[in-house]
């Protein structure tokens, strides 16, 4: 942003503002805003923030485009405010491109709201304790933060760690390779051997690819440490250009999640050697699916569904069920959501035995049954996965169960576009976490409770558990 619009032409009252994969987090739905701190007629801060807006227009949030022109609107670095005066023509632009022009125009002026009320924040901080600018400041947090990660990283082994996964893809599956050099205090993840990129929207710009990274990383040293360049300093990511972890314009992302994912575990396979007390086994992964349709009062509505897998256990703890990883949202309540989309939510039920068994049980996966009460057919776009490869166990466990989609009854792509039609059903079956070392060292009392919770049924428990009668 500061390339396109140098500090010493930024005033204050300016905003500026792109969805642009390859510059912000990895796809269009996600509009990234920078507004200039001044004092004293300075500019000493920039607040930043990002919102994954409801809809962006084009084939709607999934991965059923091809290029990324079908994906929705791409806004280049631009001012949405300058001096304080909003640019109309952009908000013309965005309004006349999505479905929701209200909702999307809501969030983004939310944004807006965000980024003035951190500014002021920041200015009273500084008033507060006397500090002219933050130099002083931002150089102690950044060394402080260096420093402590730095000295967690060099209790790794040093050595030259790989592994390799399989995802599901449209035919072919695709297959992520990496290399892990840890050196002292310092760590470089290479994804040089992944599969190249695929004509769906679920291919992964590098700047996606380096935060699952450094994300996996974190979580096995400071994971409360403050994100910040200090705290990365040590960690260098890379992937060839072209692979599906480092995607180039025009290929398509807007389901990069649905790949990017599967970074972290990946990582986590390759360093069990070098930290076997702190990697996790693989998770039942979230799942999003965008619905699109009109409600019985013809209302345009373009809403996300959050469903999760079963977390994966780690060493001395279960895997939580209904969690994902690496990342995570809030499930929006039954009600709002029958509110906003007239469907109806039927069931939530866990499913017994789908963790993955093991010392420490993976988590367990759901099933959840939509009912497309809306009068309308609408469309359903899935970025979910684990159809084919399900969540691994470590050092022993047992693998989870697998995620399905049908429609009444019949099974149908979790990554499709379909058409249900007005009363038709969507099940949703959740995938099960992995398990953490040999299931027949569980303790007994664990066992038990697993029993009279539901969460593993007595035939299981005998039969891999080795629970007597």
């Amino acid at each position: 942003m500061l390339k396109k619009f140098p500090a010493e032409t930024l005033k204050p009252g300016d905003i500026v503002v792109t969805n642009d994969p390859w510059l912000g987090t990895g796809h269009l739905f996600d509009i990234t805003m920078m507004r200039p701190v001044f004092r004293k007629g300075r500019i000493v801060a920039y607040t930043v923030s990002i919102t994954h807006l409801p809809d962006i227009g084009g084939n709607g949030f999934g991965s059923a485009s091809t290029e990324v022109y079908q994906e929705g609107l791409r806004l280049p670095i631009c001012k949405l405010y300058e001096a304080g005066r909003l640019n109309e023509l952009i908000v013309e632009i965005i309004r006349t491109n999505v479905r929701v022009p209200e909702q999307v125009m809501g969030d983004i002026m939310a944004n807006v709201s965000c980024n003035e009320v951190g500014g002021r924040e920041l200015l009273a901080f500084m008033d507060e304790y006397g500090l002219e600018d933050l130099r002083a400041l931002s150089a102690a947090i950044r060394g402080q933060s260096e420093r402590a990660m730095r000295a967690k990283i060099s209790e790794f082994r040093d050595g030259t760690y790989r592994n390799r996964i399989k995802v599901e893809g449209f035919g072919e599956p695709v297959e992520f390779a990496v290399r892990v050099d840890v050196k002292g205090d310092s760590v470089e993840i290479d994804f040089d051997g992944t599969s190249g990129c695929v004509r769906a929207g679920v291919n992964v710009p590098i700047c996606y690819t380096n935060a699952m990274g450094l994300h996996a990383i974190k979580s096995l040293t400071l994971p409360s440490i403050p994100n910040n360049e200090g705290s990365v300093a040590p960690i260098k990511v890379k992937a060839p250009p072209g692979c599906i972890l480092n995607a180039l314009p025009p290929f398509p992302t807007g389901g990069r999640h649905a790949m990017g994912h599967f970074v972290t575990p990946t990582i986590y396979g390759a360093l069990a050697e070098a930290a076997p007390d702190r990697v996790q086994a693989d998770s039942g992964m979230m799942n999003l699916i965008t619905f699109q349709g009109r409600r019985r009062d013809d209302r345009a509505f373009s809403c996300l569904y959050f469903a999760a897998g079963g977390y994966g256990a780690l060493e001395n703890l279960d895997g939580w069920a209904t969690l994902p990883h690496p990342s995570n949202m809030a499930v929006v309540p039954v009600e709002i959501w029958e509110t906003l989309t007239n469907m109806t939510i039927e069931s939530k039920r866990l499913l017994t035995d789908s963790g993955g068994p093991g010392r420490w049980r993976g988590g367990l996966g759901q099933e959840v049954v939509l009912r497309n009460d809306t009068g309308h057919t609408l469309t359903m776009l899935g970025m979910g996965n684990r159809m084919e490869f399900p969540a691994r166990g470590m050092f022993g466990g047992g693998a989870g169960t697998l995620r399905v989609h049908a429609v009444d009854g019949s099974p149908v792509h979790a990554k499709g576009r379909i058409e249900v039609a007005p009363g038709q059903r969507i099940t949703v079956t959740e995938a099960g976490g992995g398990g953490f070392g040999d299931p027949r060292q569980r303790s007994r009392e664990a066992m038990r409770g697993d029993v009279l919770d539901g969460f593993v049924s007595a035939e299981a428990a005998r039969a891999i558990y080795g629970a007597e009668s």
